[in-house]
């Protein structure tokens, strides 16, 4: 079934239906209903969709970052791929499987089936409905009959088990090597390589979802001094420190990455331009708060930009970035878009 925002009579006129007046329909509906209405960004999931999962009902924040966040990673990209196909009209139709964590962190196989039911004039959707379906009683019955159906004897069986430790124990280690080779020594943030990945992440949802982004470079105003004067160590001590107040100031959602030296860059997701310079000039303030490692003030001059459509990564960064340089040349310990 496609995309019924064009002919069908009947679909058209379900499009209409008053969004109280449906919801209080589904509250009875056992399946895991969904209704996005992408103008709005508002997501409504039914109680059935609670309980499939484990949760309080209407117990997360009705946005799709709530979906997006229980997806199972290794599932995530090829969700997404066939969602955007699907909305921005290259498939006929949205129907999936994929696993969802639950909320005691378990994961849960479900079918996702969603179906357009209004467009905009523009051709973007204005809103979807769809549901989750529990099918992991299906997935263990077919795996199940594939174990019945093996003529493998106990002992390959019990090497397969064997190897599958070995693949696990390999694949915990991997994990740890790479969130390693993604995070700063010395600050223990975010670090260079994982702030462009991320960014690039960022940048792909806000421009599927039509969300805002924001972010905000900054940098230690006079650190080379700092570090001649007092030494290397009253330096590394300066940066711990201003990580430290800056991860007091942002959002779990937010990324503090260490770009390089002393300068740093915090990506907001779903925040405007006004909502990062309310931050950015909330970390000025308190970044002077701060016990330095001698006689000398911290400071810091931050720049804030937001990301315009069809906006590139590099781009946004580059904009950033000269609004730091803004900062700097306005006299530093300030904040500049």
């Amino acid at each position: 079934m496609g995309d019924t925002s064009g002919s069908n009579p009947a679909k058209q006129d379900f499009s209409h239906l008053n969004a109280d007046m449906l919801h209080t329909i589904l509250e009875l509906v056992s399946d895991g209903i969904w209704d996005w209405n992408a103008n709005t960004g508002f997501v409504y999931r039914n109680p059935g969709w609670y309980e499939m999962l484990g949760y309080p009902r209407h117990a997360l924040e009705n946005t799709l970052f709530t979906w997006e966040n229980i997806i199972h990673p290794e599932d995530y990209p090829q969700v997404m791929a066939l969602f955007d196909d699907y909305i921005n009209r290259r498939a006929p139709h949205y129907q999936t499987e994929y696993r969802c964590r639950k909320k005691d962190g378990s994961y849960l196989w479900i079918e996702d089936r969603g179906y357009v039911i209004a467009r905009n004039p523009d051709g973007s959707v204005a809103r979807m409905v769809g549901a989750h379906r529990d099918i992991q009683a299906r997935k263990y019955s077919v795996a199940q009959l594939e174990q019945r159906n093996q003529s493998l004897e106990a002992l390959v069986a019990e090497r397969t088990r064997e190897l599958a430790r070995v693949n696990q124990q390999l694949k915990l280690q991997l994990d740890e090597n790479r969130a390693l080779a993604e995070r700063d020594a010395l600050t223990l943030v975010a670090n260079r390589y994982r702030l462009e990945k991320t960014l690039l992440q960022a940048c792909e949802r806000a421009q599927r979802f039509r969300l805002p982004l924001a972010l905000i470079a900054m940098d230690i105003d006079d650190f080379k001094p700092i570090n001649d004067r007092y030494g290397h160590g009253a330096g590394d001590q300066t940066l711990v420190r201003v990580v430290e107040c800056l991860e007091s100031c942002i959002r779990p959602c937010d990324l503090l990455a260490r770009w390089g030296g002393d300068e740093f860059m915090v990506i907001l997701p779903e925040s405007t331009l006004e909502t990062a310079k309310t931050l950015a000039e909330q970390i000025c303030r308190k970044i002077r708060t701060i016990q330095a490692p001698g006689d000398f003030a911290v400071t810091l001059s931050l720049g804030v930009a937001e990301r315009h459509a069809d906006e590139s990564p590099a781009a946004l960064m580059e904009r950033a970035d000269q609004a730091l340089y803004r900062a700097k040349a306005a006299g530093k310990a300030g904040v500049s878009e």
